[in-house]
């Protein structure tokens, strides 16, 4: 019997996803460097920085930095002037609060997270956020999700992660946790084989679990 929810934020409970790769796109654009979609994807499954091309090229770590900081300036700008909301995850956190418990395992930073959900109400029954930073190897490694099972005191049959990207349901996989890959556009060349279960909407979730 599951206990315990961990869900991965971008692209599951925030439309973010495809305003991060553009702020990468515009930034690395201005470098003379041009990033598809399908080298994205690529880098992103191996848990990698688009700025993996700024080293290709030739940029010293000061100038690849400074263009970081810009795309995280960038990005903020999207996530702050376009409509992230995905429809129905309040209501489903709704209804799922009084079964199970839940938390949030995400890549994102601290501050981008914060200023996502400002306001929102999807983080207010979580009983925990992890963030980049806050756990040791980044998805696809196993730790982001080990540390949440961990907050939680439970063992990982009782537990289920929810992600849309490959890099996360590896490291859900790699943790020994099931995990429910729900659709998501920018994500749907992704390889899923591994998932316990495909779902569409969120809406899914209620009745699978």
């Amino acid at each position: 019997m599951k206990k315990y929810i961990l869900f991965d934020n971008d692209g599951v409970l925030v439309e973010t996803e495809k305003w991060y790769f553009r702020a990468n796109v515009e930034i690395l654009g201005t470098m003379g460097i041009t990033l598809d979609e399908e080298r994205y994807r690529e880098i992103m499954v191996n848990g990698q920085s688009a700025f993996l091309l700024a080293e290709e090229a030739g940029y010293d770590s000061a100038g690849i930095e400074a263009a970081r900081d810009r795309r995280n300036v960038l990005y903020q700008h999207y996530l702050k002037s376009e409509d992230i909301t995905i429809e129905g995850v309040k209501e489903v956190l709704d209804a799922l609060k009084d079964r199970y418990r839940m938390g949030i395992v995400t890549s994102a930073r601290r501050e981008d997270f914060e200023l996502i959900h400002a306001g929102r109400g999807i983080a207010d029954p979580m009983e925990f956020v992890l963030c980049s930073g806050e756990y040791g190897r980044s998805k696809p490694h196993p730790d982001p999700y080990l540390k949440g099972l961990e907050l939680f005191g439970g063992k990982k049959h009782e537990a289920v992660v929810v992600e849309d990207s490959q890099r996360g349901l590896r490291s859900a996989v790699n943790a020994g946790i099931d995990c429910v890959v729900v659709h998501n556009a920018f994500t749907l060349s992704h390889d899923f084989s591994g998932a316990t279960h495909r779902i569409k909407t969120l809406y899914e979730l209620v009745e699978l679990l």
